[in-house]
């Protein structure tokens, strides 16, 4: 009876070392494929501040920005958004022609050349993803949100490209 109940044992440990050294020739391939991507997530809440106010890339990188809104207070109220605009943009200049976009989610038609990336204008407890490549050009790049008052208030910041 012994016999009969470490044999599955054995069996199953084989089956399990038996795929141990595959399993570790891919680990450096998944390790290589994630510190390619810059992950960066922003909470934004109804103080109206980012977590993040800088944070650093490499020119041409893929970069992952998560976008989560902590707070509890309604949409209408208290959204928000992330704008990565190009170098040398004036981001109070931006979000002053801002206010009078809420038609287009606080996103100025006018000035959609200036935009990099942006996420969508999200309410209480949600969240917006986006993935971009990093600009080729090494600078600081201004980050805001648009939703009126919001970058008065220091919803902003900086991208630096190195």
């Amino acid at each position: 009876m012994k016999k009969h109940l470490l044999l599955p044992l054995l069996t199953g440990c084989l089956a399990l070392t038996g795929c141990g050294p595959k399993d570790q020739a891919a680990a450096p391939n998944s390790a290589a494929s994630a510190s390619a991507v810059a992950v960066f997530e922003f909470t934004a809440n109804d103080s109206m501040k980012f977590n993040l106010t800088r944070i650093e890339v490499k020119a041409g990188q893929d970069v992952k920005v998560t976008l989560t809104n902590t707070g509890s207070m309604p949409k209408a109220a208290m959204a928000h958004n992330w704008v990565l605009l190009k170098k040398g943009a004036d981001g109070k200049a931006f979000t002053d022609a801002a206010v009078t976009a809420q038609a287009t989610d606080y996103i100025p038609p006018a000035l959609a050349d200036q935009i990099i990336v942006h996420t969508k204008m999200i309410g209480a407890k949600q969240s917006d993803e986006i993935t971009f490549k990093a600009p080729t050009e090494p600078g600081e790049y201004p980050f805001v949100c648009t939703f009126p008052a919001h970058f008065l208030s220091g919803m902003q910041g900086v991208m630096v490209v190195k």
